[in-house]
């Protein structure tokens, strides 16, 4: 796959510092980078942005977390690998990512779980790593980003 941007430097800087302002946010509001990954990981492949799960793992990787938490979290259902706070955490991340063709959604039971085990703080950068990262997926499909190459 190529990548359908030939020069990419002519992208806005306005934008990327947004989005720059947008990840200090995430990274402030006091949750695991792990579990950021996994939920970067998790609506990444759900959306089937092969650029953002490889850069995923790497930050996964980077933040310490395992290789068999990784490959598995597309099972986390079943998967014995996870906590209850990252299984919570997890439910969100598919249900904000499925919400096309009537999904219902973040349910009020979801919710409760999420609450029973985060601060609204913590949840606040959890939906906007949900939400920047369905940015990233719908950008780097439409474009053909290729896994492994950087971006910036």
């Amino acid at each position: 796959m190529e990548n359908r941007l030939k020069n990419r430097n002519t992208n806005n800087p306005e934008v990327w510092t947004a989005i720059q302002h947008l990840q200090k946010a995430i990274a402030a509001g006091g949750v695991d980078p792990k579990l950021l990954a996994l939920v970067h990981l998790r609506t990444s492949q759900i959306n089937s942005c092969s650029a953002c799960i490889y850069a995923s793992v790497a930050g996964g990787k980077k933040a310490g977390d395992t290789d068999e938490r990784l490959h598995n979290v597309a099972a986390w259902r079943e998967a014995p690998f996870y906590t209850d706070a990252e299984r919570a955490a997890l439910a969100l991340t598919e249900a904000a990512t499925r919400l096309q063709d009537g999904a219902p959604g973040v349910t009020d039971e979801i919710w409760e779980e999420v609450n029973a085990h985060f601060t609204e703080e913590q949840i606040g950068a959890i939906n906007l790593e949900i939400a920047l990262t369905n940015f990233f997926n719908r950008i780097n499909r439409t474009i053909k980003e290729p896994a492994g190459k950087t971006w910036g």
